[in-house]
């Protein structure tokens, strides 16, 4: 039995699919399914079972969970703006301690997701504490468990693995409301009102200019199965393709795959703009100060660690996401 954690979220149901792929089937899911049409995202997957996570942490915690092959931890509370210390804590720190202890006193395999929030405003995107300086609680959830693993390093009896994922995107994150992807938000923008807009300049940056690295989904798992490969690696890594782009190449990837979707050219960006079909908004003012502009993964430790697969630029990666919605039926234009 695997278990995934958050396996009706975005990239614990994409881990699920990914080992169906390979013919894996004993899977536990794990999540909280009070917002029921989350259901959606494992609807067409094969799992074994699904406990709630409140269920789910107190066999962990009393011992009682049947030891699994390996554990990959997705289930946190990932909305940045999230004011809640102590909620965050004990969501995203907590949880993920009691589930480290548990599986290094059974030694069992702990792959579970931190993120590039822990860097804040940068500049350097290297996995080592001189880098390390989050813009909010959630980010400080994440790096403090971080910290745990780099103190215990030298005497773990099982792999544990932590990846720092940059700005993932892909099929699957539809329940995520605003917390969604830039590439999601401006899909549905351009379907229902034929433009899409992102935030104007700010910050040193351009109209749509600030820069982030943008992972496709199908790349994350790809690293989540590499560790589940490689079991004698442990270690903090980032989970992003090394490349920094701009919004305004996401938002010229969707709107140019959707027109040319719709038996219209593709357009350079200055006339996507000049056509209203790309617009800019006032740079909000309550983001400004914890607000990343501009973020790229080092992949130095990654790379070192046997990880050779290429990563997806942007426009590959959306390409691949409009289409996969197109054919699934999710998206209509």
């Amino acid at each position: 039995m695997i278990v995934v954690t958050g396996a009706a979220g975005f990239i614990g149901s994409n881990l699920v699919r990914g080992l169906n792929a390979r013919g894996i089937f004993d899977i536990l899911a794990v999540d909280d399914l009070t917002d029921g049409d989350k259901f959606r995202n494992l609807v067409d997957l094969q799992i074994a079972d699904y406990l709630h996570k409140d269920e789910f942490r107190q066999q962990v915690t009393s011992g009682q969970l049947q030891r699994p092959e390996a554990i990959f931890h997705q289930g946190a509370c990932s909305d940045t703006t999230e004011r809640d210390g102590h909620f965050m804590m004990d969501n995203n720190f907590r949880v993920t301690l009691e589930l480290l202890e548990y599986c290094q006193v059974r030694e069992v395999p702990f792959i579970y997701a931190s993120s590039a929030a822990v860097y804040g405003a940068g500049p350097r995107y290297l996995e080592d504490p001189a880098n390390e300086s989050p813009l909010n609680v959630y980010g400080y959830s994440k790096l403090l468990f971080d910290q745990v693993l780099r103190r215990r390093m030298g005497r773990l009896t099982a792999q544990v693995v932590g990846l720092r994922y940059f700005n993932v995107y892909g099929a699957r994150e539809q329940h995520k409301g605003r917390m969604a992807s830039v590439a999601f938000h401006n899909m549905n923008q351009f379907v229902e009102q034929g433009h899409v807009r992102l935030f104007g300049g700010w910050d040193g940056y351009p109209d749509g200019g600030q820069q982030r690295d943008f992972v496709f989904i199908d790349d994350v798992v790809r690293v989540n199965l590499h560790f589940l490969d490689h079991p004698e690696v442990s270690g903090v890594f980032n989970c992003g393709t090394g490349r920094a782009q701009p919004f305004n190449d996401v938002a010229q990837s969707v709107v140019n795959s959707l027109r040319v979707h719709q038996g219209q050219l593709a357009l350079p960006l200055t006339e996507l703009v000049g056509a209203g079909q790309l617009r800019y908004i006032p740079f909000p003012e309550d983001l400004k100060g914890r607000y990343q502009s501009h973020t790229q993964a080092d992949l130095t430790q990654l790379r070192a660690a046997g990880y050779d697969h290429p990563f997806c630029d942007v426009q590959t990666g959306i390409n691949a996401y409009v289409q996969r919605l197109l054919d699934g039926g999710q998206l209509r234009c």
